[in-house]
């Protein structure tokens, strides 16, 4: 599956793609007070089936309704039986069950194999309407799903679903294999002593994002000034995620052009974010770890992930020696087997670069534990 998105051409008749949001929300609103209704007199979990079903009956008694496309309630009733499973699944990890939501904030609806149609270059009928869209790329494949999505300034996106066999580029092999370490100061140091420095986008902006958020707080609830206020708060925050994300999907098309095989530590991610908060959303080690695998299968390159458990800070590269202990501030320490002095991050990316060189067969590493290829 690949998903490509667009945005639309803003125009007066977008309005009326806004209000079949806001009736999306209005129906998801419906089902969940159904969902709480039949778990209150029968105890037990309302099937998607029957939800359907019923909605169906009620639909075709409500004109607002019908602005919507079946299959979009159709969806609705799914994502909710879908977030019930889950919290079925995982509700002693704290997940919850899916509430009520502001119409004015619903987001999306779905379209599946009808409701729409590609009129040729950058036009597509939805409804009885027909709307303009910039289009950046060709859509390539058979197509699965279309979501139209509104965002926080009321921008609206066309987001396609298609079932397209991923090619991997023909691209040149370098033969290279290197380890990577994420840290706080630096953002990775790879094993062959480089280091890459994180721009840290959410602190260069957050004394504007801060002027914008007590400008905002400050105006008359419901006033035009605190929506203006709002827009304005919102643009800061969807700077900053869109020069996070340019500079991600750069740097991973440029690790993967330099190097084969990429070795990563696996990461506690919550457990950092509890530890450090701020500071570990503002580095997105999460985000850059899905957009390089993607980039890698691309270019039919290999990313490896090694056990978090792997003592690759505390293990000596050059011998093998493992520390009894290492505290975090301790940025260098001296191997009391072979003398040897390992800086803390360049040492653990060296040992994650043997342990994955180990798990494909390339070479041998003393005390290695077994990694993960994705």
């Amino acid at each position: 599956m690949k998903t490509l998105k667009f945005k639309l051409y803003e125009h007066k008749r977008n309005r009326h793609l806004k209000r079949m949001i806001n009736t999306a929300g209005v129906i998801y609103n419906h089902c969940i007070a159904l969902h709480k209704r039949y778990y209150r007199m029968w105890g037990k979990h309302l099937s998607c089936a029957k939800l359907q079903s019923h909605i169906a009956k009620l639909r075709k008694r409500n004109r607002l309704w019908q602005s919507l496309g079946s299959q979009a309630v159709q969806d609705i009733c799914q994502r909710i039986e879908k977030a019930y499973q889950l919290f079925f699944k995982h509700n002693k990890k704290g997940v919850r069950p899916p509430g009520f939501k502001k119409v004015r904030k619903y987001k999306s609806f779905t379209l599946k194999q009808a409701g729409y149609k590609f009129l040729g270059g950058n036009r597509v009928k939805l409804g009885n309407r027909v709307y303009q869209f910039w289009k950046s790329r060709e859509i390539e494949g058979k197509i699965k799903t279309l979501t139209i999505k509104r965002t926080a300034l009321g921008e609206l996106f066309m987001v396609v679903v298609v079932d397209n066999e991923l090619k991997p580029e023909i691209k040149s092999t370098t033969g290279k294999v290197a380890g990577f370490d994420f840290g706080l100061k630096t953002f990775l140091t790879c094993s062959d002593g480089s280091t890459i420095d994180s721009p840290e986008f959410l602190k260069q902006s957050l004394n504007a994002i801060k002027k914008a958020s007590r400008s905002h707080s400050k105006k008359l609830k419901r006033s035009n000034n605190r929506e203006r206020a709002r827009k304005n708060l919102v643009r800061k925050h969807e700077d900053v995620c869109n020069r996070r994300s340019d500079w991600l999907w750069k740097l991973a098309h440029e690790l993967t052009d330099k190097f084969d095989i990429l070795c990563f530590e696996t990461l506690n991610l919550k457990g950092m974010q509890r530890l450090w908060g701020r500071k570990i959303s503002d580095l997105a080690f999460g985000e850059f770890l899905q957009i390089l695998e993607w980039v890698a299968k691309k270019n039919n390159k290999q990313v490896i992930f090694v056990d978090k458990w792997y003592p690759s800070s505390k293990t000596c590269s050059h011998c093998g020696h493992i520390l009894e202990k290492l505290d975090l501030s301790v940025r260098q320490w001296r191997c009391p087997s072979c003398n040897s002095v390992n800086g803390r991050d360049e040492n653990a990316a060296r040992n994650i670069q043997m342990v994955g060189a180990l798990t494909i067969g390339l070479g041998d590493v003393r005390l290695a534990t077994p990694a993960i290829a994705v």
